[in-house]
């Protein structure tokens, strides 16, 4: 981790914590267009489990997460800024099974990581952002990387495909990517004090620069986000807690999360009953987390057949296809704290800038 980052890590660590209570508290009935639907809080039944420990040294900095698709008992994860274009698959004892590295890729500030399956074909996919931006607005675009995900575990060089993106509405800094299980899309969710979540094109473009469109509202300063197994539904994450939405603005609540050193990254487990979270730092832990049963998706009813057709299974939302680009809403913090809260960290950012440049 670079100087500049540890500086900005520690004074928006210091800036945020007047909310900590505030955004770890359970879901209010509205805040802003976002409204909780049913108030699930807590974690289920409250009992988090330490899944494991990454053993490798290597991993140091784990900034992003992902469950093997095809895989069982496989958990990827890739460092922060500062180290190169790999990425490691690693068993349910925290040791690695393979080190995989991205011929051709970059890796400026990877910040947030997906794992899909197409269902036209049933080939799974690895996503790696590397869409970190401190100084908000200081690269000219941002690359997203995709590449086939690995059959063997075994070290290997992957060629992936690279995507160029800018935001219709500015550069800013981001640390959280999901794409829909269903649809394929992918989205990005910034990390700022008014986050908000920003839908890719539904088809991608390797030979321009792809536009990211705002679609929906995000938490304060959230650090990843993962759409849940069947597309029912979506987390973000932030320093303190872990939102439920089933779109952007219908808010289902929040879970409780562990208490992690840096929380940076979050995903579904394969059952889709538990968020898996982590954290940076060497040794990290990753927690199993378990889902409140009403965050936990029912199976879909089947549709009324239509003129003696067969009948269908209600598909899971879409964000960029059910809400418009202009959504507002909050992460159901007070307008009081946030409005304090601001106050601080405004303040922190100015400090944040003048040491930035000194270490630099």
């Amino acid at each position: 981790m670079g100087s500049r980052r540890v500086i900005a890590g520690a004074l928006t660590a210091l800036a945020l914590a007047p909310l900590g209570g505030a955004i770890a508290s359970p879901a209010h009935a509205t805040a802003g267009t976002g409204k909780a639907s049913g108030g699930t809080s807590g974690s289920g039944d409250g009992k988090e489990r330490l899944l494991f420990r990454f053993k490798d040294p290597r991993i140091g900095e784990s900034s992003g997460l992902a469950v093997s698709p095809t895989h069982k008992n496989v958990y990827y994860t890739h460092n922060d800024s500062g180290s190169g274009p790999q990425f490691y698959a690693v068993g349910p004892d925290g040791r690695t099974l393979a080190t995989f590295t991205l011929a051709g890729a970059a890796a400026r500030d990877w910040e947030a990581m997906a794992a899909s399956v197409d269902p036209a074909t049933g080939q799974s996919s690895l996503w790696f952002a590397d869409i970190g931006d401190n100084m908000n607005g200081a690269w000219p675009d941002y690359s997203i990387y995709k590449v086939a995900e690995p059959k063997v575990m075994r070290d290997a060089t992957l060629q992936a495909t690279r995507y160029r993106f800018r935001y219709k509405d500015g550069g800013r800094n981001a640390e959280g990517i999901m794409v829909h299980p269903t649809t394929g899309r992918l989205y990005v969710v910034s990390k700022e004090f008014a986050g908000s979540i920003y839908a890719a094109p539904a088809k991608l473009r390797t030979d321009k620069v792809n536009i990211l469109r705002r679609v929906g509202p995000a938490p304060i300063m959230a650090t990843d986000a993962a759409y849940a197994p069947d597309g029912s539904s979506f987390v973000i994450r932030t320093y303190f807690s872990a939102s439920l939405y089933k779109a952007p603005g219908d808010l289902i609540g929040r879970v409780t999360m562990p208490a992690l050193d840096q929380a940076e990254s979050i995903t579904y487990a394969r059952d889709g009953r538990h968020l898996l979270t982590g954290t940076e730092g060497a040794s990290s832990p990753v927690y199993a987390v378990p889902l409140p049963a009403s965050a936990v998706a029912k199976p879909a009813k089947p549709e009324p057949a239509r003129s003696g057709g067969p009948a269908r299974t209600a598909s899971a939302p879409d964000v960029a296809a059910s809400h418009a680009a202009g959504s507002t809403g909050d992460d159901g913090v007070p307008a009081g704290v946030i409005a304090l809260w601001l106050g601080v960290a405004l303040g922190a950012t100015g400090i944040i800038a003048v040491l930035a440049r000194k270490a630099g």
